[in-house]
Order: C-alpha cells, then structure tokens, then sequence
C-alpha cells in the first residue's frame, strides 16, 4: 500500500480542492443548513472560495491517495477547512492530514468547531486539543468554539 501525498494546493488542483471542500462541506452541514443554502456551495463557489483563502496569505493542503480525498488550509497556527470527502472519512485520512496541518502551525494550533459537530470535536479531542472556551456565536443555536492543542 502506498503513503498517502500531502501537496500545496496549487492553480493546477485548486479545481480537486474546491470539490472535496463542496461535497464535504454539503455533507457536513447538510443537517442543519437548508437546501437552498447548501445548494449554493456548488464545486465552482468552494473554488473560488479556497482562491481567496490562498490570495489572503492561508496555505492550503490536499491529501491524495491514488485521487484526491481531502483539504485542510493554515493560517499562521490557526487550522480551518479540515475536510475529508464523505466516503474516505474514519480512515485515518484526516488524522493524517490534520498532524501534518500541526507540523505547519507558527506557534500552538487552534481551530474551531461547530458546537453541533461531535464526529470533529471527537477527532480533535483525542489528538490533545481542548477548548479554550471561546465562542463565537453565529445563530440562536449554533456557535464556532475555539480549541487549542494542549
């Protein structure tokens, strides 16, 4: 079996990116965002969306394996964009892809969860990241919580 690659994301593959960050992006949010608003973050928009991650200074990251399966983007020490396309998740890609986001960070690694997303939280929990206890409180129901590793 071959080593997954970890490689920048570039205008050669930004197009690959920019689909696994909508499918995933769909998946994830799927529950709790309505179909309209969902349908609008089609493979073209997280393209351009991720083109302007990587124009503001972020460095982005895919993890291929034989295809692309996932992307994460650096900014400093803090990591966003952890996605890993639905069908390849609880494989070890994104435990993959998040140590080598670890490696890239300035000084100590912080993210943010959705308080609703569990499968995350429990991902970064047992790699050692814990919340800061900063919140940001985007809806009535829903906030973005800081974790830092620790």
């Amino acid at each position: 079996m071959k080593t997954p690659l970890i490689v920048p994301i570039t205008e050669d593959n930004i197009a690959a990116a920019g689909s696994i960050h909508s499918l995933s992006w769909q998946e994830s949010h799927r529950s709790f965002c309505s179909a309209a608003f969902i349908a609008k973050h089609t493979p073209q928009a997280q393209t351009l969306y991720l083109q302007r991650e990587l124009a503001s200074g972020k460095k982005g990251f895919m993890i291929i394996d034989e295809v692309p399966l996932g992307i994460v983007t650096i900014h400093g020490s803090l990591i966003e964009n952890l996605y890993i396309l639905p069908e390849h998740q609880r494989r070890g890609y994104g435990s993959m892809l998040l140590e080598f986001a670890i490696e890239q960070c300035a000084s100590v690694p912080t993210l943010f969860i959705l308080s609703n997303n569990d499968d995350a939280r429990r991902l970064y929990e047992r790699r050692g990241f814990r919340s800061t206890g900063r919140i940001n409180k985007l809806t009535d129901t829903l906030d973005e919580c800081e974790y830092a590793l620790r």
